[in-house]
């Protein structure tokens, strides 16, 4: 005898298939088609009238990444500088709240549920649920840099945002010339990187970043902000939606994401432009001022990016970027050097700082042998004492930061010197 079922029974489990095709179908349009999360702002809805006027910058997209855990601290002081005349932005992070009029978005949210489960999601899953009293002081704490990044909770997680990152993006904003990507302790010098990329061709895939290297795989560092074109984000958002669960196991195999959206990129036949000095890892208290490297000496290139900035950093690039109005004229790394730079050297040793020179020589007994040592070695253009006894000289010229035991001095006659040597840049050098 057929089964068969009552009128009541039928219509009830007519509702639940509806309802469960319902779920599958809004599931979908949540994977494909993200929600509400990442809409493009500018802060109250218009730029300031007293900004710059820069050609190219409506066409602009800047993609900003953070998290949580660093989100309070850093994130404000770009209200009023980075943001303030940005015409288009979206703020990426592990968590959806509001910070300083800054809307912040969850760039996680609609990962699957295995991913959830993995060890780096811990801290995603408890704020998730019980919101910022989830941090704990590990949380929060902020690990020193090594060759292998960090092993903060949030630093673990972060490298499973670049992949999505692209993905939800370009699917909320596929219509900008340029996008531009940063974190929360960059900043960007917008009047050079407007001139920058109006010298490139937009319509062609470009991928351009500070160059560096993972066993074979040359990526662009994400700390010191990268710009990809929109064929380039069509490349690579097309290429996530073919195979994403294969990024997803990369991801977790690899320990950088800005390393594993390198991987991708060049599977979707994009290359890296190779974009230091302009883009820089490092703050300016820590260029050296003189040095080459990969080819290049960045003295008569123009300063597009820092890295690994604290609050009053930002504020003082901003305040130069703003008093910098010479017509035309982008802000070159010799202007940072003799701005920023040669203000703060000073031929008395400056007690309670590091300027970071490295080639150790003798122990001594105070500054002035160290100067003495510093003096015998005509390339040297610094010295430090450190709280060990041990005296370091340098060949190169940094400012360099406070620390505690530390007396460090620099040899201005010889800096001066060779600044002077360095020339005055006629016209920028650009990398194009």
């Amino acid at each position: 005898m057929p089964f068969s079922l009552s009128q009541r029974a039928a219509r009830r489990l007519y509702l639940l298939v509806s309802f469960l095709l319902l779920l599958h179908f809004y599931a979908l349009y949540t994977r494909y088609f993200p929600n509400n999360n990442g809409h493009i702002y500018s802060i109250n809805g218009s730029i300031p009238p007293d900004c710059p006027s820069l050609p190219g910058l409506d066409n602009v997209l800047l993609v900003l990444k953070t998290g949580v855990t660093e989100a309070h601290d850093k994130l404000p002081i770009h209200r009023n500088t980075t943001l303030r005349c940005m015409p288009n932005y979206i703020v990426w992070s592990d968590y959806e709240e509001q910070i300083a009029d800054i809307p912040v978005h969850d760039v996680l949210y609609n990962e699957s549920a295995t991913l959830h489960q993995l060890p780096d999601f811990n801290l995603y899953t408890r704020v998730q649920s019980h919101g910022r009293d989830a941090l704990t002081r590990t949380d929060l704490s902020d690990d020193v840099s090594t060759p292998f990044g960090k092993s903060n909770p949030g630093w673990k997680l972060d490298k499973w945002k670049f992949v999505p990152m692209i993905e939800h993006t370009f699917r909320k904003y596929d219509r900008a010339d340029w996008y531009v990507f940063m974190e929360a302790d960059t900043y960007i010098m917008w009047p050079a990187m407007m001139a920058w990329l109006a010298k490139l061709d937009r319509t062609q895939p470009k991928y351009l970043g500070n160059q560096m290297q993972i066993r074979d795989v040359i990526f662009a560092h994400g700390g010191s902000g990268f710009v990809l074109s929109r064929p380039a984000m069509e490349r690579a958002a097309a290429l996530l939606e073919e195979k994403r669960g294969y990024w997803d196991s990369i991801t977790k195999e690899e320990w950088a994401g800005d390393c594993v959206l390198g991987i991708l990129l060049k599977e979707a036949g994009v290359n890296l432009d190779w974009s230091w000095p302009m883009l820089q890892i490092a703050p300016p208290k820590e260029l050296d001022h003189f040095g080459s490297n990969y080819g290049r000496t960045p003295w008569c290139y123009p300063a597009v990016s820092f890295h690994h900035l604290k609050t009053d950093d930002i504020r003082e690039l901003s305040s130069l970027e703003k008093m910098w109005s010479v017509e035309g004229a982008p802000l070159l790394f010799r202007d940072v050097f003799f701005q920023l730079g040669r203000p703060r050297m000073s031929d008395v040793p400056v007690d309670g700082w590091d300027n970071e020179a490295v080639e150790e020589k003798k122990g001594v007994k105070n500054a002035d042998e160290c100067r003495a040592v510093c003096e015998k070695d005509e390339n040297c253009l610094q010295y430090v004492l450190r709280n060990d006894g041990m005296c370091c000289i340098g060949r190169d010229a940094r400012v360099g930061q406070q620390k505690v035991g530390y007396t460090s001095g620099w040899m201005l006659e010889r800096i001066d010197r060779v600044a002077k040597k360095m020339g005055t840049c006629p016209r920028p050098e650009w990398i194009s």
